[in-house]
Formats: structure tokens, sequence, C-alpha cells
């Protein structure tokens, strides 16, 4: 079975796997001694604000209509998704949330009215393995008053079965600088467990574009900057998600699963990397070994981030970090140190790489998302200039080169050069991708939507770059014909209309456009 976070959790604890974790929340087992784990970053300029959101998603179902002992279910078939939400807050004097609060929340994560003895068991055993006291009080307040202002959004996708506070930490922290943040339970698309399979990956992307569209109930939710952070499984879900939902516009992978086993990636036909035009944060745990991941059998063959030529790629090697500690829910969990004991470094060094880490986030989000020179000035300076403990971590700033080989991506280039240089950038689009086949109704579509917004020469600049790539299609030379009818040029659009009949006799568009303009020609002016 597949994993894609540092340890496995399932009805027991499990041994260490090595590399993985999969985080299955339904599971605690006793512990006590927990590392105290100390968020040191400061807040922000705003107070944090913090409500839950119980609804459904009616566009997919969750439950079967019986349930597991063959019985009716009565309840909702639809897809629960518990919400979290943290936003800029007025400043208050209200009591600031607990830590307590947050494991509270695993009760109502798939059934949100549970039986009260249900949800008293379900908070007891997280209690076990979660210190609630580590954080007598957090930095939000629930449902505190919004602050006035639109602010950008951040979707948070948490690792394997993992719950939406994993990183209540970070998910603060941002929204104390001026970002919404919105999360929800990582599940399969049946069971709260989530599956190491495409059909639980498929999930959690149809989750995080779900969150997107809630988002515009959100008043202080700038639609135009929208960026997904995921922590391992999370970081390959952001990567599916931003490749069907155009709306996002960075993403933020902490550790993510996407650089582990990019044979999932390739498996989907339709993530394709090496096309993504978006910003991206990357984090790395600790170097690997060759022994490790030849032990391990990770599969090296493909790497996501070399992939990604035509964005810009900023990495940050954590040398303190272990997978799992990129979440605040493990390093306030006695249990994960009791079961895999630091080595080198110790628990307040990764507590302190934590905070680093999501200095890093901030510049990343303030820079892409807020355009903040300042904040991309941290992003590309030496660690050491930005103020990070020596030997921390490292960074790697890749700027894109060149431009993605689809459609979007040559209207960009375009754009900046004239669509009289079509056939030129068509040319070197497909130099960069020699499997690249652009299909002619697509190509087609284009120049069409370019005519309906009165961009008649960058229409016609299309049509003819499509008739030079399919030349004996003769609906093309109709479309080129409109283009050039629609411009006021009779005599090419007849040309066009009556190559086209060449090519088709039975094309009967060509026939009436020709018919018409004919008889306005022979009609006396």
């Amino acid at each position: 079975m597949l994993c894609f976070t540092l340890y496995e959790w399932s009805s027991l604890v499990r041994k260490w796997l090595g590399f993985t974790l999969c985080f299955l929340a339904s599971t605690f087992a006793l512990c006590s001694d927990a590392p105290n784990f100390t968020f040191s970053d400061p807040p922000g300029a705003h107070a944090v604000g913090f409500r839950v959101v119980h609804q459904y998603d009616y566009s997919r179902t969750y439950r079967y209509k019986v349930d597991p002992a063959g019985q009716p279910f009565h309840g909702d078939l639809a897809r629960p998704i518990q919400t979290l939400i943290w936003y800029p807050a007025q400043k208050n004097s209200a009591a600031h949330v607990t830590y307590g609060d947050y494991l509270a929340l695993f009760a109502t994560e798939e059934n949100f009215s549970p039986a009260p003895a249900e949800a008293a068991q379900t908070i007891r055993d997280a209690e076990k393995d979660h210190d609630a006291s580590s954080a007598p009080a957090m930095w939000a307040v629930k449902d505190a008053k919004p602050e006035a202002g639109v602010y950008p959004v951040v979707i948070y996708a948490p690792s394997f079965s993992a719950p939406a506070f994993e990183n209540a930490d970070l998910c603060e922290y941002l929204a104390s600088h001026g970002y919404v943040v919105v999360a929800s339970p990582d599940m399969g698309a049946y069971t709260r467990d989530m599956t190491a399979n495409m059909e639980g990956i498929d999930a959690q992307a149809h989750d995080i574009s779900f969150l997107i569209g809630f988002a515009r109930t959100i008043p202080q939710a700038d639609l135009s900057q929208i960026a997904v952070a995921g922590f391992s499984w999370g970081g390959i879900s952001n990567f599916f998600a931003a490749a069907r939902d155009s709306r996002i516009t960075a993403l933020v992978a902490l550790d993510g699963s996407a650089r582990y086993y990019p044979k999932l990636i390739e498996d989907s036909k339709y993530v394709r990397p090496q096309d993504m035009s978006l910003p991206l944060l990357f984090f790395t745990q600790s170097d690997m070994s060759l022994e490790n991941i030849n032990e391990y059998k990770l599969d090296i063959s493909g790497n996501v981030l070399n992939e990604m030529k035509r964005s810009d790629v900023y990495i940050v090697h954590m040398h303190d970090m272990r997978h799992g500690d990129f979440s605040s829910l493990f390093q306030r969990s006695p249990r994960y140190w009791k079961d895999d004991p630091p080595g080198e470094y110790s628990p307040q060094e990764a507590a302190a790489s934590y905070s680093w880490m999501a200095q890093y986030v901030l510049q990343f989000l303030n820079a892409t998302l807020k355009h903040d020179s300042a904040a991309m000035a941290f992003l590309k300076n030496p660690p050491a200039k930005d103020g990070v403990p020596l030997h921390m971590l490292a960074t790697d700033v890749r700027e894109a080169k060149g431009f993605p080989p689809t459609i979007a991506g040559m209207a960009v280039e375009l754009n900046k050069r004239g669509f009289n240089h079509a056939g030129e950038v068509y040319a070197e689009a497909k130099k960069e991708d020699p499997d690249l086949k652009m299909d002619n109704d697509a190509i087609d579509s284009w120049g069409y939507q370019l005519m309906q917004q009165n961009h008649l020469p960058e229409a016609i600049e299309i049509f003819k770059l499509n008739i030079s790539l399919h030349p004996d299609s003769s609906h093309i030379h109709v479309s080129l014909g409109e283009a050039y009818e629609k411009s006021g040029q009779k005599d090419l659009a007849i040309s066009n209309y009556k190559k086209a009949l060449e090519i088709d006799p039975e094309n009967k568009d060509a026939a009436e456009h020709l018919k018409t303009l004919q008889a306005a020609n022979a009609s006396p002016q």
C-alpha cells in the first residue's frame, strides 16, 4: 500500500515505515511527557477570527444508501465538508480558542451532530495522544467580527487523513498577516480515511475547488488571489487541483508528495508540471541518502520540481526537519516524539525550524499574492541575509524560462510579441515539446473567441496558424473567411470560402457565405 506522509497511523499506531506518514486521525494511543512546542513568530497586525461551517458538497455523494450492516442509511448522502476559516478580525477582549478546542473538532468531521457520548469519547481519544494543555490560548477568537477590507485567500490541504487544523499555528499566523485561510479534513472519496489511490487524491483535489467556491461567500475574500498550501499528501493534491482550476494562482508544498511520487502525476495524464506557469514554494525535509531511497523503493525517475521550468520555483531545504515536523499537530503530539525520537536534532530545533518555515510561507504569499517587492527580495536573498541561523536551511531559486506549450501559454506570449508572430511562437513551443499536437477545433475556438471580443486582426492570425497546421481542413478556411468578412476584407473572405469548397464541395457554410458575398458584389451600388 502506498503512503504519502512520514508515519502511518492505523487502528493502532504502527512502527516507523521509514519515509512516509499516513495519519489516520481516528486513532490514538496513550502517551505522556509531550515536548513543549513553541511557535516563536510574532503575530501580524491583525487580530485573528475563527469560525466553523458545517456544510455539504451536494454535487458528490459520500454515503451509500445502505450502511455497513446492510440497513438503510437515513442521513444525508452528500459529501460532508467540515470547513474551518481563519480571518483578519477586529481587535477584541474575548477569550481565545485553546488547542483543546481544535482537538474537539475531531468529533464533527463526518457527523455534524454526533451523540453527546460519542463526541465525548472521540475527544477523550484525541486528548490521549495530544496535549490539549500545550496551548491554553491560541491566537484565534471564535466568531470574532471580521475586519474591514478584502484579503487574499489561502486554501490549506492537510496530509493523509489528517484534520483541517493540522497546521493551526500556520493558519493563524497567515490570518494575522492579512489572509483568509480555509481548510477541511483530508478524507477519502467514501470514507473518513483517505485512500492511497487516484480516487482518493481526486477527492481532496475536488475538496480544494469546493472550498474555493465557498470562499465566494466570504465578503473578505479576494478571489483574484488564491494560493493552495498543502502538507505531504496535500502537497500532491494541490497540483491536481491547480491542473484543473485556473482560479489557483500560487502553490505551497510542505514536503509535498508530488516530489516523492511522480508516477501518480504521470498516471493522471492531465497533471503536467511542464505546462504549469504558476509560482511554487516547495519545502523539503532533511537530506535522504541513496540507501534510504533504495530501501524505500522511491521512484526518482521523474522530478516535478525539475519539470516545472515555466514556473518560478522556490525550494527551501529544511536541514533540521523530518517529514512530520512540518505539522504543528505532530510537533505537539507526545506519541510522535515517543515513536520516533529525534536523532541529531532536538524538538526545540524542529520547532524553531517550523517558525522559519512559516516565515518563508508568509514572504512567498506576500510576494506572489500581494506583489510585495521586499518579500520577493527576502525569497531571493541568501538565508543568512534574512537572519536565518546558520545551517538551518538552504534555498534554491529557479526562475521561469519560456512559456507553457499550451493555448493559454501561447496567448500570453503573443500578447507580448504580437499575434503576427503566431507561427514563430508555435514553432518554439513545438521545439520545447516535440510531441505537441494542437487540436484544430481548440485553435478554431480560440480564434472565434477573439472574433467575439472584436480582436479581428488577432483572430485572423490564429486562423492562419490553424490552416498552416491543418491545411486540408475545410471548416478552418470558413473560419478565416468569416474573420476577413467581418473585418471588411471581402475579397480575402471569398478566396477562403472558395478554398473551403475545393477541399469539401459539400461544405454548406462556405457555400452560403460565398453566395451572400457574391450577391452583394453583383448588386448595383
